[in-house]
């Protein structure tokens, strides 16, 4: 890793800070304002990837995929009217949208990962394309050029969900990347990269933030700045209580666990890059960029024992339960290994003499449901399983929330909150950030708030 030595700031803007040329217009002037920022990393303007993912995965006729088509060209050139329809800009963006009209008919679209990936790439190189030309239109000069990503990001060829080649990331931005930003603002892309054949990749979920993070640690640094629609990290989604708090700072490992445990603000990769290669990370508005935001960085000046409660629904929970497992050696491997070969990632676990219960995260619009089903088919062969559904995640984040001091409450605070709640699951004490349990969907909301109520009123 090199020393972080520069004072260069990477800025990335979501989709609704890039959904129209006014969006466009607040983030450029953001960028304008603060001469450090010299990368930005743009996601597809808001409601572009949803059309795109609809071209990608629906039986659609050749009228309706012209029809989905027609919605984006829509929405590009709303922005390049605003524009001013710039010559350059405007041929870009059509010669663009003619090599996506060839892929949304290719026959194989449908089935193939590796189509749909070079399909879900184009959202973000018409944004960034045009989130240049409109810095360059406020600042009245050519400040700005947008640079194709793929150049730099270096991925393995697990379509959908790529792994980043680390190494060969930090060699091509050296080259390329590295001498533009000099002179140039330079726009590129999120959560798209390339593989050792030329194929263009997508990191999956979150993989614009996590795109992010990799050219903040590749380009060493100083900052990475996340603007969004909400003013930094609360206390709790602010949509579930109006006495959610906004954070000022937090340290890497309570913003993890926030990420893992669904805060939506922020994905838990996006965090890796930035631990590894200590880049501080500000989340804020693009909506109100003078109003603060949060800071996430390894060192803080404050750690309370409890610094927000976090909720992740969709949880489906399985109990598995056999004799066998009493004094035997073997089993929780044999019981991993069915998980791993179904790709399931396992959050919560907790253990008895003759059963495992643990949950699995069920967002909806994934395949999970019958990975799942798969994994339980396997797993009944040896023993028996229970699965349970409409499950939530509660996790309630701070610093040694394991211990109760009697000044702060520790755990038994925590749960003195819940007498009257009944709790499916809870795991206390494998980590000193966190305490979680699970509990019915249509009660976590309620519970929530009360445990928000009870650990931060005044």
């Amino acid at each position: 890793m090199s020393p972080i030595n520069s004072s260069t700031i990477v800025a990335k803007f979501g989709g609704t800070s890039v959904a129209n040329f006014e969006a466009m217009s607040r983030c450029a002037q953001i960028i304008l304002n603060n001469p450090e920022i010299r990368l930005v990393v743009v996601s597809a303007s808001a409601g572009v990837t949803n059309l795109l993912v609809k071209l990608g995965n629906e039986v659609l006729s050749a009228n309706e995929k012209e029809s989905v088509l027609q919605q984006i060209r829509n929405i590009q050139n709303s922005i390049l009217n605003d524009l001013g329809r710039p010559v350059k800009a405007q041929d870009v963006i059509s010669q663009l949208i003619e090599q996506l009209a060839e892929i949304a008919l290719h026959p194989l679209l449908i089935t193939s990962t590796k189509l749909k990936d070079e399909l879900l790439s184009f959202g973000e190189r018409m944004s960034s394309v045009l989130f240049a030309e409109v810095i360059n239109k406020i600042s009245g000069q050519a400040s700005a050029v947008a640079f194709d990503g793929r150049q730099v990001l270096k991925t393995d060829s697990s379509f959908a969900k790529a792994e980043p080649q680390l190494e060969a990331t930090r060699k091509q931005a050296n080259s390329l990347l590295k001498p533009l930003l000099k002179n140039k603002v330079v726009i590129t892309q999120g959560f798209i990269g390339q593989d050792n054949f030329g194929n263009t990749t997508t990191l999956g979920r979150g993989g614009s933030d996590y795109s992010a993070a990799l050219f903040a640690e590749a380009v060493d640094a100083f900052a990475l700045q996340i603007w969004t629609d909400v003013t930094g990290i609360y206390t709790t989604d602010p949509r579930i209580t109006d006495k959610a708090r906004p954070i000022k700072e937090i340290s890497f490992d309570e913003a993890a666990e926030m990420a893992t445990f669904g805060a939506k603000i922020l994905h838990p990769a996006t965090l890796i890059p930035a631990i590894r290669s200590g880049v501080k990370v500000f989340v804020g508005s693009s909506l109100e960029p003078d109003a603060g935001g949060t800071w996430i960085s390894k060192e803080v000046d404050y750690r309370p024992a409890y610094r927000a409660v976090a909720l992740r629904n969709e949880q489906t929970l399985l109990t598995v339960k056999s004799p066998e497992m009493l004094h035997a050696t073997g089993f929780l491997a044999r019981v991993f290994a069915i998980l791993a070969k179904h790709k399931l990632s396992v959050d919560l676990i907790t253990t008895s003499e003759i059963s495992v219960a643990l949950t699995i995260d069920n967002p909806a619009n994934t395949p999970i449901a019958g990975l799942v089903a798969a994994c339980v088919k396997d797993l009944s062969s040896f023993c028996d399983v229970n699965v349970e559904s409409e499950l939530a995640l509660v996790a309630v984040i701070g610093n040694h929330v394991e211990h109760n001091d009697g000044k702060q409450g520790g755990a038994g605070r925590i749960f003195s909150s819940l007498e009257d709640d009944q709790l499916r699951l809870i795991c206390h004490g494998a980590s000193e950030h966190n305490v979680c349990f699970l509990v019915k969907q249509e009660n976590a909301k309620d519970i929530v708030r009360q445990i928000h109520d009870d650990l931060f009123s005044v």
